[in-house]
């Protein structure tokens, strides 16, 4: 299927309730159009529109991201049966990550169609990026509450799991952690170590901001939806900033 981008001329209020035409962007017809709706109705939605009867997504997410995992460790599971654990488990990582996750809600035009409040809708840094990985989770929930694990595995195939490849051949899975130690170890024989710089969000949807340090010196920052994915993204980084 192809979509032709919405003419600019078209409001965000028209672009926001034309659920339908995102059904059509992701070929999945729900049964149950409300559960489509929360999965793109954001908490500061319903803060600035109090008399409003609805969801926010936060529930869907939750059950997205356990659904998106289940998915994305079966496949690799199959497709890469010589690959040992650790190399499965940092392949998964680059796969379900909020950088990849958002950028395929970009792709799919998620963004055109969120419910956010007039604050978070100026927001287009790290917080969009983050609130757009949170959608496709909460879709990817929607989905599988209204179709079941197949077509929610379905969608997950067409969408995510087609970067697999290039992500294999960019060589951006590879443990990042491990592949900078080695690095300073031979070129500095010294050890990075690495340190929680703060978190943000709500006990459920935690976001950890870790440096990475040679001594005293910070090299580089990440962040993550966990702690180990922070200080995968620091890693990296440091080692773009070296040039290694």
């Amino acid at each position: 299927m192809t979509y032709c981008p919405s003419s600019p001329r078209r409001s965000k209020y028209y672009m926001q309730n034309n659920f339908t035409e995102f059904e059509n962007i992701i070929d999945v017809t729900f049964k149950d159009k409300g559960l489509l709706k929360q999965a793109f109705t954001h908490r500061s939605y319903l803060n600035e529109n109090r008399s409003l009867t609805l969801s926010h997504n936060e529930r869907l997410e939750f059950l997205g991201d356990a659904v998106l995992e289940l998915s994305v460790t079966r496949y690799l599971y199959d497709q890469f049966p010589e690959k040992p654990e650790g190399e499965l488990t940092a392949l998964r990582s680059s796969l379900v990550n909020a950088i990849t996750l958002s950028e395929v809600a970009s792709n799919i035009k998620v963004n055109d169609f969120l419910l956010l409040s007039k604050g978070e809708a100026k927001d287009t840094g790290r917080a969009r990026q983050y609130i757009l990985a949170n959608t496709l989770e909460a879709i990817i929930g929607a989905i599988y509450l209204d179709q079941g694990f197949e077509p929610a595995h379905g969608f997950i195939s067409k969408f995510v799991l087609t970067l697999t490849d290039e992500i294999v051949r960019q060589g951006t899975w590879i443990d990042a952690k491990s592949s900078f130690q080695e690095k300073t170890q031979e070129r500095m024989s010294t050890t990075p170590s690495y340190k929680k710089l703060k978190d943000t969000g709500p006990d459920h949807d935690k976001h950890f901001t870790v440096g990475v340090y040679l001594g005293d010196d910070l090299v580089a920052e990440g962040t993550g939806k966990s702690k180990q994915d922070a200080e995968q993204e620091a890693a990296r980084k440091a080692l773009e900033k070296k040039g290694w």
